[in-house]
């Protein structure tokens, strides 16, 4: 029988919504990446290689993460982990004039304005400068899926955004781009995903769960932006 591994897929932690500088994680994100790494550190969860993209959340969630959960493998950030211009396709569709995520913005027009821009994005209707298009996007996240399936790794740990986990899944599922909007935008501050994988094929046993926050006291600290 095949060796079987696990990929396990940590959506960073609440970032800074309406701040000048949303990729900083905020105190809440902080404290919702402690409480995983003690829920890992708990289970006597090991990981052998840790995947991560190249923004500050990122790397906040997994230092967060590692405070609680005790020496890691030494992370390799890959570009291809890093989410889509979300602001860059708001304003796209709004038009420049439009603080998409200022301090008290409506965030229901946000979104909404934000599924708009990923479907006309995803059918090849609409691009940002700078970022790019969702084949190149799309083809960035497989081919980190498909290095982790040939490496042979039993326990990894990838810690990145909403649209490349997203990304990531439907492709696992074969489901098509309008799945991705759906998954993306259920995703929950530092949920977990989870694959199994072996050398020849990954499937999905996991997705958007929060046991390290499942505590009456903790109700309070489930974030979705």
């Amino acid at each position: 029988m095949a060796q079987m591994g696990t990929v396990t897929l940590v959506r960073h932690g609440q970032a800074s919504f309406g701040a000048a500088d949303y990729d900083q994680l905020s105190e809440l994100g902080v404290r919702q990446c402690e409480a995983l790494g003690e829920y890992f550190a708990q289970r006597g969860r090991r990981f052998d290689v840790v995947l991560t993209g190249t923004l500050k959340r990122h790397g906040q969630s997994l230092a967060a993460m590692a405070s609680r959960l005790g020496p890691l493998p030494e992370g390799r950030a890959v570009a291809a982990l890093n989410e889509y211009d979300a602001e860059g396709l708001t304003r796209a569709v709004a038009g420049d004039g439009l603080p998409v995520q200022a301090p008290g913005g409506d965030r229901r027009e946000h979104f909404r304005l934000l599924r708009e821009g990923l479907a006309r994005w995803m059918r090849g209707e609409l691009s940002v400068p700078g970022m790019p298009g969702w084949a190149e996007f799309r083809g960035g996240v497989v081919r980190v899926l498909e290095e982790v399936r040939d490496s042979g790794a039993e326990n990894v740990l990838v810690v990145s955004s909403g649209g490349p986990i997203a990304t990531a899944l439907a492709h696992v599922l074969n489901a098509p781009a309008d799945a991705v909007v759906a998954l993306n935008l259920q995703l929950r501050n530092s949920a977990l995903s989870e694959l199994n994988v072996t050398r020849t094929r990954l499937w999905l046993t996991g997705y958007n769960a929060l046991p390290h926050l499942d505590h009456p006291q903790r109700a309070g600290w489930v974030s979705y932006s």
